[in-house]
């Protein structure tokens, strides 16, 4: 086994690979250009665009605008390998809204395509490093290599979980905040529409944006009711859900708003400072863990050192 994991072996491998895999792409490409039926059907089902689709303009992600094009249709049927791992199209959309960004999903399925690819670039590398020194059989470098490449798209799908994670928190904190200005601003004798522009004309941030968003599509014809329930969709979070709730029950029925956005602000700050003494108890956990299996040995093998070392003497 080992005569075939020379360096010399190991290159006529990675050679025939990579022949292999461009052969099957040729071969793939070339099937898929075949006319479907629905393609067919299509062009008489759909409303005719009035301009030409070549003045369209595309999203464009990557610096590289043609490699790009070239490679999306690629990443469109990769798209479907990624959702029967669990990048559902469904979910990537809701978590794009979520993080209010403007990449679509067929942009979104070309990083994970550029991800993928780094991951595949990382594991040829690692496996070739590996063959030579350890002389591993190619087996389970090709696993290396296929998992490496999973795990970039995959990367690429838990990096924008977090992007939601951290600007629902930064909603989160902002909007004790937004809720008294609105208070004050109701107060002082203003409609809620007109409190809420100016606390959208006053602020910034992501909960600002949002109500930046929400008063758009009011200007366009959409009833503020709507709107709010558009809004709540749109984040997700319980405490805005409340929050367009109330303010949604206060211009229906004409009741009091500014107390009910000041027990608002002040509900989220009780929130607020129950989840920091609940990450505080965590990071004490973790905090504990080089103290219990760094110091603590440390200190016992300086204060039990000694008297081992008297009792070799004696002995």
């Amino acid at each position: 086994m080992s005569a075939y994991l020379t360096p010399a072996g190991l290159t006529g491998a990675g050679i025939g690979l990579v022949f292999g895999v461009g052969l099957v792409l040729i071969i793939w490409r070339i099937s898929a250009r075949r006319i479907r039926l629905v393609d067919r059907v299509a062009p008489y089902l759909q409303e005719r665009p009035t301009t030409s689709r070549l003045l369209a303009d595309s999203h464009v992600v990557t610096p590289f605008p043609t490699l790009e094009r070239i490679v999306r249709p690629v990443a469109r049927d990769i798209g479907g390998v990624l959702e029967r791992l669990g990048s559902g199209a469904g979910s990537i959309r809701r978590r794009l809204v979520r993080a209010g960004t403007s990449t679509t999903l067929e942009a979104f399925r070309t990083e994970q395509v550029i991800w993928a690819t780094l991951g595949l670039a990382i594991g040829l590398v690692l496996a070739l490093i590996i063959g030579v020194a350890r002389g591993v059989s190619l087996l389970p470098l090709i696993v290396l290599v296929v998992l490496c490449a999973v795990g970039g798209a995959l990367l690429r799908d838990h990096r924008l979980t977090q992007q939601v994670q951290q600007r629902e928190r930064r909603m989160i904190a902002e909007f004790p905040t937004i809720a008294e200005l609105l208070a004050l601003s109701v107060g002082a004798g203003e409609s809620p529409l007109a409190a809420l522009e100016r606390v959208a004309r006053s602020t910034r941030g992501e909960l600002a944006g949002e109500i930046g968003l929400m008063l758009a599509d009011v200007r366009s014809g959409v009833g503020l009711g709507p709107a709010l329930d558009g809004m709540a969709r749109r984040t997700e979070l319980a405490s805005i859900a409340r929050f367009t709730d109330g303010i949604g029950t206060a211009v229906e029925r004409g009741t009091p708003l500014s107390e009910v956005l000041r027990a608002q602000a002040q509900d989220a700050r009780e929130v607020g400072h129950r989840a920091l003494m609940e990450e505080g108890g965590r990071r004490e956990v973790l905090m504990m863990i080089p103290v219990v299996f760094l110091m603590l040995p440390v200190t016992i093998l300086f204060a039990v050192f000694p008297g081992l070392s008297v009792l070799a003497i004696t002995l």
